[in-house]
């Protein structure tokens, strides 16, 4: 599995490049062993290559490719058939085992990636969990270390939520979680990440995101989720802790927990309301 997800990692152009060296390679060997020798079965190792890392339409071309490689090495070779039909037919039968194995390895990786964005994501608001969250954040920390770019943490929880589920119930308070969720994604770029990190507790990690650009998006969901509360008639603020990262911490446990510390001087106070702070290490 460990081989899995480094091949995952590498760019389509990788595995198409390699993919068709090998198919090259596996050609030229299939030729010098002769027609004799049944040598089809080792395509599938540049197809399996391509597929996985590439994607299912360039594993489909793998396999063309691989299956007229094979066609021509085996002609090439000195084996001749006594009419064009069969020339046609093992040709076709060799591209449909080639692209039966690429639509079942393609089928296996969108299972598995299924089966991964499960286990990182809340069931009930689709915003990641609070162990996912905790890597991206040390994953962030390290990257921001490398790079010396800041970035930025949020933590905001829900005021007067267990009023609303005292009143209206569990459906409504589930209703109000999914909303937050909701409202904050319309305001956050493919590379923000919003999480769930228990009961009415979330997290907001900008990457990239000083201090001002951080006070412009938060100010923005705080409107959005106010509105939609008002809407609701749920009588739904946040409180928040945003900490901007000009110097990475050491580790995800502290910034989360200098953000979360932050948010609960806010709800000390008057509630509904956001703390701006920096880290300068």
């Amino acid at each position: 599995m460990n081989l899995l997800a480094k091949l995952e990692k590498k760019s389509r152009l990788f595995g198409a490049t390699v993919g068709s060296v090998l198919i090259v390679c596996v050609g030229i060997i299939d030729y010098l062993t002769g027609y004799e020798f049944a040598f089809s079965l080792f395509y599938l190792i540049p197809i399996s290559l391509v597929t996985w890392v590439a994607g299912r339409r360039l594993g489909i071309a793998a396999s063309l490719a691989s299956a007229i490689v094979w066609l021509f090495t085996d002609v090439a070779a000195g084996h001749s058939y006594l009419r064009l039909i069969f020339y046609v037919w093992n040709f076709l039968i060799e591209l449909g085992f080639f692209v039966t194995v690429t639509l079942l390895l393609s089928a296996l990786r969108r299972a598995l990636e299924h089966e991964r964005a499960l286990a990182n994501t809340d069931y009930l608001t689709t915003a990641v969990n609070s162990r996912f969250f905790f890597d991206m954040v040390q994953k962030e920390i390290d990257r921001a270390q490398r790079y010396k770019r800041p970035f930025t943490l949020a933590y905001i929880d829900i005021d007067n939520f267990k009023t609303v589920n005292d009143r209206f119930g569990h459906m409504a308070g589930d209703q109000v979680l999914r909303s937050v969720v909701k409202h904050a994604r319309k305001y956050l770029r493919k590379t923000d990440v919003v999480a769930r990190l228990g009961g009415d507790e979330f997290a907001l990690l900008l990457p990239e995101t000083g201090q001002e650009s951080a006070q412009v998006v938060l100010s923005k969901i705080q409107r959005e989720i106010l509105e939609g509360m008002r809407q609701s008639n749920w009588s739904i603020t946040i409180s928040a802790g945003v900490l901007t990262c000009v110097h990475a911490p050491h580790t995800s446990d502290e910034i989360i927990g200098i953000a979360d510390d932050l948010m609960y001087s806010v709800k000390r106070e008057n509630k509904n309301g956001i703390k701006y702070s920096v880290y300068a290490g």
